[in-house]
């Protein structure tokens, strides 16, 4: 399945951040008192790291406190409910939801110093266009969802997302807790499209994750829980992201980060700016940094995920992006795979893969 994703999307024809550290999200509130003269960032775990924006951190030590979230549906729940930080990190497939609560901020192109360096693919997003040079996202990151599997305990599996249906490691495997990705799966395998449902369509998809259910060990978005347990054995087969393929591969761990026939999932994340930010300055500090070659090039290489930057991608070998299953450009992926757009039943699909999880 494949997306136009500057025309929308169009047909199903065969996400991100993710960063596949994701934790549980820590408790926040809009009480919660910020620092006047640091900048305020929300995101995954293991995104915070300053080796990410160490240009921003020369120019303004100490410059930046993060809170972290566990998925970008719990960062919009405690956004909209009235926690501000200056910066977001939400994925593309959110950023409209953000914007119709009027949560957001346009941002200035003409301010991000490497916009031009950013792939077309990213930048002209449709759902990031704000008009007059802005947009309401800067594209920093972008990865792919697949089933990750032990290549000793599960012998030369058929390449598809069936697999973490199979009765036959039932108990030993485990899928990510978040709709934009199990349930996306389950209605490639109806045979419905994902993105816009018709509500026999998202019976059917509900039908599917019921099967799959009994056969889980769990739901989760701590994906160092579930490497750990992939590493031990305790689990033959997750749905995960790049980064813990790449983190269990360092380790010598025997996994393979499939390509299902389906097609892997592919997700785009970034820099939203808050309505409210209290520190606009910073901000624009902040993602240019980000937006340094050093940056992205850290990204890919730690964490086998793909960066918005050409220029990032220069900096990186072939081989080394070749053992990390990331092409030098993006569009070359995603003739491949499922782009994570805009789900427009999100909120319905959410309330059924609720009422799945819990027996419904």
């Amino acid at each position: 399945m494949a997306f136009d994703l500057t025309s929308g999307l169009k047909s199903i024809t065969g996400k991100a951040a993710r960063t596949g550290l994701a934790a549980l999200a820590i408790v926040l509130s809009s009480t919660v008192a910020f620092a006047a003269d640091k900048l305020q960032y929300f995101t995954w775990s293991g995104y915070e790291l300053p080796d990410f924006n160490k240009s921003f951190l020369t120019a303004h030590p100490d410059g930046v406190e993060a809170s972290i979230f566990g998925d970008d549906d719990d960062a919009f729940t405690k956004v909209k409910a009235g926690f501000r930080p200056d910066i977001a990190h939400p994925c593309y497939d959110k950023v409209a939801r953000w914007n119709k609560e009027g949560l957001l901020q346009p941002i200035d192109t003409k301010r991000i110093k490497n916009w031009d360096s950013i792939f077309p693919v990213f930048k002209n997003l449709p759902d990031i266009q704000a008009g007059d040079g802005k947009v309401w996202m800067v594209p920093w990151d972008w990865g792919n969802t697949s089933i990750l599997y032990r290549t000793d305990l599960v012998k030369n599996p058929e390449a598809s997302w069936n697999l973490l249906w199979d009765k036959q490691y039932a108990g030993r495997m485990a899928t990510i807790d978040a709709v934009h990705d199990t349930p996306i799966v389950a209605a490639l395998l109806a045979g419905v499209n994902p993105f816009d449902m018709t509500p026999a369509e998202m019976d059917k998809v509900a039908e599917k994750l019921r099967e799959q259910r009994p056969l889980l060990s769990n739901y989760t978005t701590d994906m160092t829980s579930v490497e750990q347990a992939l590493a031990s054995g305790q689990l033959v087969a997750a749905m995960t992201w790049n980064a813990s393929a790449t983190s269990l591969k360092k380790q010598g761990v025997p996994v393979e980060f499939m390509k299902p026939k389906e097609g892997m999932l592919t997700w785009a994340c970034g820099f939203v700016m808050l309505k409210d930010a209290k520190n606009v300055d910073l901000a624009y500090d902040f993602i240019n940094s980000r937006l340094d070659a050093d940056s992205g090039k850290y990204l890919i290489q730690s964490y086998g995920y793909g960066s918005s930057l050409s220029t990032a991608f220069a900096g990186v070998a072939k081989d080394e992006l070749d053992k990390l299953q990331l092409p030098a450009d993006p569009e070359v992926m995603l003739k491949s795979t499922i782009f994570t757009g805009p789900m427009k039943q999100n909120d319905d699909v959410a309330k059924m893969f609720e009422k799945v999880k819990a027996g419904g």
